[in-house]
């Protein structure tokens, strides 16, 4: 049996990076097959793809072309990664097609919510933004919050966008809550902050 990892190689700002996780991958490989009662008949084994672009950082287009060259080459069982939330998203959808399970750390986003049918295969290990918006929701009725909420968020567009991420799941779970507005501003690098606060201060209360 083979799995196929599609992580970072070398960026350590991601969680998931492959120096981070190669070794875990490595101990669980060895005492899967230390465990003859385990999988009887089968050896697991492992096959790592890159999942950055030239500069290094989390891409959409790396991430999936990577994993149908390791389902071409070496008809894995199952996948571990991506992490990032665009990597994730187009490799996920592929997993789903080819009817393999896809393990992750990350694709922390609302969206992967859905297992009616693209996500149906994928497992999150990690936290989610569903689970803040939940929580977001918990403390609106605890302290009885019930007319208004501003998200404030950076988004630089770059990346991964992390922040944008984590207000989406304030963003879809707060208006469970009945009669709550919910409003969002957006800041970045070199922004006009006096307007920022003066949205604050207008849709805030």
């Amino acid at each position: 049996l083979t799995l196929a990892v599609v992580l970072p190689q070398h960026n350590l700002t991601y969680p998931w990076a492959w120096p981070r996780v190669g070794p875990a991958v490595r101990l669980a490989a060895a005492a899967v097959n230390s465990r003859r009662d385990l999988l009887p008949g089968f050896t697991l084994g492992w096959v790592f793809g890159n999942s950055e672009d030239r500069h290094g950082v989390c891409s959409e287009m790396a991430a999936p072309l990577v994993a149908v060259d390791l389902r071409l080459a070496h008809h894995p069982a199952a996948f571990l990664g991506p992490g990032c939330v665009y990597s994730a998203a187009p490799v996920a959808r592929f997993t789903s097609h080819w009817q393999l399970p896809l393990v992750t750390a990350g694709a922390e986003a609302h969206g992967f919510d859905d297992k009616s049918e693209e996500f149906g295969l994928t497992t999150r290990a990690g936290p989610s933004h569903r689970k803040l918006g939940e929580l977001g929701v918990q403390l609106h009725r605890r302290f009885n919050w019930t007319r208004r909420a501003l998200l404030v968020y950076w988004d630089e567009r770059v990346d991964d966008r992390p922040y944008y991420f984590a207000a989406e799941g304030l963003y879809v779970q707060l208006p469970t809550l009945r009669n709550l507005t919910v409003m969002d501003v957006v800041f970045r690098h070199g922004g006009n902050f006096s307007f920022i606060i003066q949205e604050i201060k207008a849709k805030g209360r």
